[in-house]
């Protein structure tokens, strides 16, 4: 949302030259106007997305409810080249996809999923009731990701996980295995991080998370802050714990 049109496309098109083979390259189109997001769509296809996700609009709160979104996503969908994903992070945008939007989106064949970011263990659940065998629900929240799994996400779209891929990849076979008790004891280690790299410091947490883990992807951009010292040193602590991470 901080970069301009070329930015985003650059980045899109850096992003597709590295990216390992046989891995699903999704890029996120999303935009306030249901135009600008078939362009964007439309481009990232072009740049090699092999799918894209596609956040709610909301600046406009007031009017943004299941008719619209619905009208919204059905059009991108239209005219998309490749397979669209929902996205519903009310967090950040003040407006929630309800279970109604996402049960009459899931019959759209070229919609393959929705991102549910609220961490509403109700409402995935309702996601996952209300759509087709071939929809898939994924968690985007670390702190929730087991319940998460547990009412029928299929996977998850979690920030942690550039921190940490390990550990949530091992949460997930946990909880894919029947290992219920080290999935849970697992999800309540990785609560402190996820909260850290989430909900309390976002961007910047995750940034600084990924420079102390020897990925150092600059600064957050204006009007955004880098987090303190002291909080670097919060996140520090809290990763030391995981053996698959060698700090820097």
């Amino acid at each position: 949302m901080l970069l301009d049109e070329d930015e985003s496309d650059r980045a899109v098109g850096i992003a597709r030259e590295v990216w390992p083979s046989g891995r699903p390259f999704i890029v996120g189109t999303g935009r306030e106007s249901t135009t600008a997001t078939i362009h964007a769509t439309r481009r990232a296809a072009a740049l090699g997305a092999d799918a894209v996700l596609v956040r709610t609009p909301g600046f406009y709160k007031l009017q943004m409810n299941t008719d619209v979104f619905v009208r919204h996503y059905t059009a991108v969908a239209d005219t998309s080249p490749v397979p669209v994903l929902l996205y519903n992070f009310t967090a950040v945008t003040g407006v929630n996809l309800l279970p109604a939007a996402v049960a009459q989106l899931a019959s759209h064949p070229n919609i393959v999923g929705v991102k549910e970011s609220s961490g509403d263990i109700a409402q995935i659940a309702e996601f996952v009731k209300g759509s087709r065998a071939r929809f898939n629900v994924l968690a985007g929240s670390s702190t929730t990701f087991y319940s998460s799994l547990g009412v029928g996400a299929v996977g998850g779209v979690l920030a942690l996980s550039c921190v940490l891929p390990d550990a949530c990849v091992r949460l997930f076979e946990w909880t894919r295995a029947g290992k219920h008790a080290d999935a849970s004891a697992l999800q309540q280690r990785l609560l402190g991080i996820s909260k850290l790299v989430g909900s309390m410091h976002g961007i910047a947490g995750l940034k600084a998370a990924l420079k102390l883990v020897g990925c150092d992807v600059g600064h957050p951009r204006s009007p955004l802050v880098p987090v303190s010292d002291a909080t670097v040193a919060v996140l520090r602590e809290a990763l030391v714990s995981f053996e698959e991470v060698a700090l820097v």
